[in-house]
């Protein structure tokens, strides 16, 4: 688990500390001090992997050597308490490798400090701590003075800032999460404090070994003091109260493994011995809760509070699903629908279905929508038709940018979810009985927000309609409590899409949002809108290429660039901007120093707000184009048409907007999309920025990050939905077994054995009843047929279905739980088998069903056995002598099943297996060709047929005489 330290000091005199001799211990390296004339050596100290000097545009060549440029420093500083340098350190995540980790630190040093004028010489240190993992980190000095082409000129005061330290102590974490999600490495870093946390554990310094600092040399032997104090006490702090590590833990992720907790562990605690104590405390807390093995054979943990927050957010969902006190009536409902109509907005019968949902009376209600489906428009009838009953509707989403949208398509005053709930800690806003609270883009919004949301809206008698997909982007904190809610309660969905105007993009955005994006990549590029580039950098080329030809063929349509990570987009916005600037449509370049360090703007360019700002009625992500700028001041034409004018000393969060990451773009639509793809991208990223589009979406990646396209969709199509603690629940009978195991009660092996034996056999209605596998000689007659040579698109059908039933049947092995997202993959593949043959999954699954085999061989590419296996299964669907010889046979398995439960003390577990057989018994009569066979074939199930009564009666007769006796013999 990566763990978040960035820190900040001065390199002063008054402390007796020396530039130079700064420079020589964190390079490593030899250097002569002019000023006291002496030799600072280092040269012997280990783990520095990395050192270089780098120099901002236009500084002089000659400060690349590290003695020059901090001799010079030395020279120009006169007064005895002369602050020499500023020092940056921070962590690098010791899952990167170091070549990984000197990127990492290269590209932040050079945008944060670098691009804002700073000579900054760079160190970036590979220690290993004493049980030899890793302990990575890298060390910056900053030169104080701005430096042009003769040298150090001023001081720069700006620098010093306090919000600016906050900026790069936010642009760090941000930074490294880009980085680690772009490498597919695991863990995030959250650089809020503690405090602001709610994490009752104080700060540390990261700090190299304690031996190599020397306070004659400037070295703060007092820090090494204070960090392992720090460490300490935290330890201590853990160690008496176990809750606040596993707090702590579970603030971004709901669940966490044994390596996860021996992170933090580590990270909160001084020395082996103290590692261990922490250790053990969290392990024997009874905060603690396993929950079992993940699809990934490992042990998941989580908090009691993390499940009672689940459970708090699942009460309060059934108390407002329970409650019918929201209703609109019918007129209401028609007058709204009748006024849309008026304004030539009719909706299509999914989204009728949905708006009819939304206005019933319970309290709370979800509609789950693909990307462009015409939600917002579905929103804004279901407005009128609430204020027309009497009803104050108010909207909520999690960034400014997301309520923006909200209220832009549906006329809903909106706000972020974090204003709301800051206002109703005030005691202000406060919700009512006739409040509709609707909140957009539910699936980013974490369970601990969402239980407080529903909570709040629970107590005010408010109703709460949740709109949103959770599929796309995922939930920043803890859970995913969207999804979860909408499973327990259920959805209206609107899958008809209307942002697309091509019927075939249409159907690309349903494959995005049902997770088969290698058929929608290849649909866009069937038609040339996939385009591969040698490299990442002629990628971007080739996509800034793209967008300005479009942008000269078709001025009038709208477009934006989209990419992963804010480095990325920088260097798109660089791009980009050039090629307006040569075609002459900017301004004059003006300097303004914005929150990210100064930036040239023009007017004419196009601009992103970056913080909301109420009083200027903007969000982050509203985009817009400058009308006017100087150093101090700018006018912007936002895109919704109004202007707004501001000082940037009082608002200066802007940047370039020509491209934007994924995260800002959720809700946004345009005419066309340029998608630059890399390697950190999932299918939730993939689904959001190639649905953003009206005409088109034009996807490029170079072969440096995906050598082929094979590898493009399987990066693009990775799965990283967020779980929730209650996806590892057990089913009920395996919570009894864990029951019973805590408190030492054993089962005879004999029973215990015939018990799970049988229950395996009672899950489904035939399940566990499988004869010999279907073989070459059994299916013969129809090998005319099946030695046909098979379909490409049957053959990729099968084995999709094969991959997805071969998921769940290693979930039943291990004894976990089927999640939700793979009973989905198996409908989904369902559906598409059906597809290229009728009734194809139902013969598929049947046929699995008698020989797990055909699953994994199927999974694996060998589909023929499959395919004959399907065949005959087919067959006995449509003949009904083999049908009843089917039946007879199963019926004969449940009746020695049953007989084993009753023999085996298992009563409870027979009477459930004698219902079933009474329920298949009773719904023979929607067969009635069967039902004639096994009429024939009744003194096979040993049936005398009364006359008068049916095969069905008869046998459902058979099960309740059997059970009556096996009770008398049980008494």
């Amino acid at each position: 688990m990566a763990i978040y330290h960035f820190s900040a000091k001065v390199v002063s005199r008054a402390n007796g500390s020396s530039a130079v001799a700064s420079a020589a211990y964190r390079s490593a390296s030899e250097l002569h001090d002019d000023r006291l004339g002496r030799d600072h050596d280092f040269s012997n100290k280990a783990g520095v992997i990395h050192s270089e000097v780098m120099l901002p545009e236009g500084a002089p060549e000659r400060l690349n050597e590290r003695a020059n440029l901090w001799n010079e420093v030395e020279a120009g500083e006169k007064r005895k308490d002369a602050q020499l340098a500023r020092e940056v350190e921070f962590s690098i995540p010791r899952e990167m490798s170091e070549k990984q980790g000197v990127a990492l630190a290269q590209d932040f040093v050079k945008k944060q400090f670098v691009d804002r004028g700073m000579v900054a010489d760079l160190n970036v240190h590979w220690d290993k701590a004493k049980d030899g993992s890793p302990k990575p980190h890298a060390h910056v000095m900053l030169a104080m003075r701005d430096v042009g082409p003769e040298g150090f000129g001023k001081k720069n005061r700006d620098w010093n800032s306090t919000e600016l330290l906050k900026d790069w102590r936010e642009a760090w974490s941000a930074h490294v999460n880009e980085r680690m999600a772009e490498l597919g490495l695991e863990g995030r870093i959250d650089h809020r404090s503690y405090e602001a946390q709610g994490i009752e554990l104080e700060p540390q310094h990261k700090i190299g070994p304690a031996a190599s600092r020397r306070p004659e040399q400037g070295f703060e032997a007092e820090r090494i003091e204070d960090h392992a104090r720090i460490a300490r006490d935290n330890g201590a702090k853990i160690i008496a109260n176990p809750s606040i590590a596993l707090d702590a833990i579970t603030r971004s992720q709901a669940t966490f493994t044994t390596r996860d907790l021996a992170t933090f562990a580590f990270r909160h605690s001084d020395g082996k011995e103290q590692f261990d104590q922490v250790m053990g405390a969290v392990r024997a807390s009874p905060e603690l809760v396993a929950l079992g093995k993940d699809g990934r054979d490992q042990e998941r943990f989580t908090s009691r509070d993390m499940i009672a927050v689940e459970a708090r957010l699942e009460r309060a969902g059934d108390e407002l699903v329970g409650r019918g006190e929201h209703g609109v009536a019918d007129r209401h409902r028609d007058a709204a629908i009748g006024a849309a109509s008026a304004k030539g907005l009719v909706l299509s019968a999914e989204q009728r279905d949905a708006f009819d949902h939304v206005t019933g009376s319970a309290g709370l209600a979800s509609v789950v929508g693909y990307a462009g489906s015409g939600k917002s428009a579905m929103l804004g009838v279901a407005r009128e038709a609430w204020e027309r009953e009497g009803y104050q509707v108010r909207g909520a989403a999690l960034s400014g940018i997301a309520a923006e949208n909200l209220e832009g398509g549906s006329g809903i005053q909106s706000r972020t979810i974090a204003s709301l709930e800051h206002a109703w800690g005030q005691g202000r806003e406060q919700l009512s009985p006739r409040d509709v609270l609707v909140v957009d883009e539910a699936g980013m919004i974490g369970s601990r927000q969402m239980e407080r949301v529903l909570s709040q809206a629970r107590d005010a008698g408010a109703k709460v309609v949740m709109v949103g997909d959770p599929e796309q982007l995922q939930a920043i904190e803890a859970g995913a409590a969207f999804r979860s809610v909408t499973e327990r309660h259920g959805a209206a969905e609107i899958t008809e899409i209307r942002r697309q105007r091509q019927d075939w993009q249409k159907e690309a955005t349903r494959q995005l949002a049902t997770g088969r994006t290698g058929e929608a990549i290849r649909a866009y590029d069937a038609h040339g809108m996939v385009h591969e580039h040698a490299t990442r950098q002629d990628a971007r080329a080739g996509l800034v290429d793209d967008w300005d030809g479009k942008r000269h063929a078709e001025p009038g349509k709208s477009q934006i660039i989209f990419t992963h990570t804010n480095a990325e987009v920088r260097e798109l916005n660089g791009e980009a901007r050039e090629r307006v600037r040569a075609t002459g449509e900017l301004g004059e370049d003006v300097t303004v120093k914005a929150d990210r360090g100064e930036r040239a703007f023009a007017a004419g360019d196009r601009l992103m707000f970056l913080r909301n700002e109420r009083s200027l009625g903007v969000k982050n992500g509203t985009l817009g184009t400058i009308e006017g700028v100087t150093p101090h001041r700018m006018n912007v034409r936002l895109d919704s048409g109004r202007s707004v004018a501001f000082d940037t000393k009082d608002y200066a969060a802007v940047d370039h907007g020509y491209a934007a990451t994924f995260h800002k773009s959720q809700g946004v639509t345009v005419d066309r999309a340029h998608v630059l793809a890399t390697p950190g991208m999932d299918r939730h990223s993939t689904y959001v920025g190639m649905t953003r589009h009206r005409d088109s979406a034009q996807l490029h990646y170079g072969r440096d990050d995906f050598a082929d396209q094979r590898q493009l969709v399987r990066t693009l199509s990775r799965e990283r939905s967020k779980d929730m603690a209650g996806d590892y629940a057990r089913p009920e009978q395996d919570q009894a077994r864990a029951f019973a195991d805590r408190r030492e009660i054993r089962f005879p092996e004999l029973a215990r054995q015939v018990v799970e034996k049988v229950r395996d056999k009672a899950r489904g209605m035939f399940a566990g009843f499988r004869p010999k596998p279907v073989t070459e000689k059994a299916t013969s007659p129809e090998r005319g047929v099946t030695d046909r040579p098979m379909a490409p698109s049957q053959a990729r059908a099968i084995e999709r279905y094969g991959r997805a039933a071969a998921d769940i049947g290693r979930m039943k092995d291990k004894g976990l739980p089927v999640l939700a997202h793979q009973e989905q993959a198996l409908a989904k593949a369902g559906d598409a088998l059906d597809q290229v043959r009728p009734h194809g999954a139902r013969d598929l699954a049947s046929a699995i069903e008698r020989d797990l085999r055909l699953a994994r061989d199927a999974a694996e590419g060998n589909t023929g056995g499959a395919a004959k296996a399907m065949e005959a299964e087919r067959q006995v669907r449509i003949d009904p002598e083999k049908r009843a010889g089917r039946f007879v046979e199963q019926w004969q398995g449940m009746k020695e099943a049953r007989a084993s439960m009753e023999r085996a003390g298992d009563h409870a577990g027979a009477e459930r297996l004698g219902k079933r057989m009474e329920g298949i018994a009773g719904g023979l009569h929607r067969d009635p060709q069967l039902e004639s066979v096994l009429q024939r074939r009744a003194p096979e199930l040993a049936l005398s047929m009364e006359r008068g009564r049916s095969i069905g009666q008869e046998l459902a007769q058979s099960v309740s005489i059997g059970r009556d006796r096996d009770r008398g013999m049980s008494r």
